[in-house]
């Protein structure tokens, strides 16, 4: 084990967010009937340029929590900022690999009234990732974040010959994913957690049901936005509690804050349960302020909603 034994490595995309909004709802200017020629534009008054990728949104997160996250990613030439950005809040960097050449990856995300998104990615040096050898890291948690599809095979590879768990997360990384590359992590992966339409998808790609999925991992966990999140674990189904926010201001990262929560529990040994709870008090944190890494909680706020919720302390 490494000298902080309650290491987590965070493998995933670091990227610069462009977070517009549209004052309106998509679904009121893309009309079924006219999909087939679409071109549409959105007027987005207002524009903030934030930091992101998954990698650092639950690093950030993790961090917020106390915890020892190591994020494992790949950037450009431009990260200066955001290497002063995690310098200042205590985060290692030993495994953030910088190229010269290229960018660091850009998205750029318009959300519209209603919460809906549309994004468009320009991947950068994430398509080095792969590169980004961890064979001779150790820890007491891994995730596997949307990045580069081969670094997210490579990273689950090399996480799963040195026998350290590790959730895998495939969220955005979705349409680079065939049902036998699924299949393949999934053998490789300790958890699953998705959202309730990825899941969908996987249970279909999968051609089994969620709770047929979870008797070949340790757990899957399921979150359902406002309604919370289920977890499958130990043949159980079970559903938590959602943690209403102060505000509804900004869905972009609420995914990444859950499963740094997770991620922080697990590592500090709590039950699943209560790993779980944490990643929707985390999520209803960030929904209330805009940009993935503008919320800045106490730990002790954050003990103080998880015990509001949920009437225990599993900090004690």
């Amino acid at each position: 084990m490494s000298e902080q034994s309650n290491d987590v490595l965070i493998c995933g995309s670091l990227a610069f967010d462009t977070i517009t909004r549209f004052e309106g709802h998509f679904k009121d200017h893309i009309l079924a009937d006219t999909i087939h020629s679409l071109s549409v534009s959105f007027l987005v008054p207002t524009m903030r340029k934030e930091f992101g990728g998954c990698a650092g949104n639950i690093a950030y997160n993790l961090k917020l929590l106390g915890g020892a996250p190591v994020p494992v990613a790949t950037v450009g030439r431009d990260f200066a900022d955001y290497q002063q950005h995690f310098a200042s809040l205590g985060i290692e960097q030993r495994r953030i690999a910088v190229l010269e050449d290229v960018f660091t990856a850009q998205c750029h995300i318009t959300t519209d009234l209603s919460g809906n998104q549309i994004s468009a990615f320009h991947p950068g040096a994430m398509s080095s990732a792969a590169d980004n050898d961890i064979s001779q890291e150790q820890a007491a948690w891994a995730i596997v974040a949307p990045d580069a599809k081969e670094a997210m095979f490579k990273h689950a590879e090399r996480l799963h010959a040195a026998g350290i768990p590790f959730i895998f997360d495939l969220g955005q990384a979705m349409p680079l994913f065939d049902d036998n590359d699924l299949a393949a992590m999934m053998k490789l992966a300790r958890v699953l957690t998705a959202n309730d339409y990825e899941m969908a998808v996987i249970e279909q790609r999968m051609a089994k049901p969620v709770d047929e999925l979870a008797k070949d991992l340790e757990a899957i966990v399921v979150t359902l936005g406002a309604a919370g999140s289920v977890l499958y674990h130990e043949g159980e189904k079970i559903t938590i509690e959602p943690v209403t926010p102060t505000a509804i201001e900004d869905p972009t990262g609420c995914g990444d804050a859950h499963r740094a929560g997770v991620l922080y529990g697990l590592a500090a040994g709590w039950s699943w349960l209560d790993s779980a709870r944490l990643g929707n008090v985390m999520g209803s944190i960030k929904v209330a302020v805009g940009g993935p890494q503008n919320h800045r909680p106490s730990l002790e706020e954050i003990q103080s909603i998880f015990i509001k919720t949920y009437a225990k302390n599993p900090w004690q």
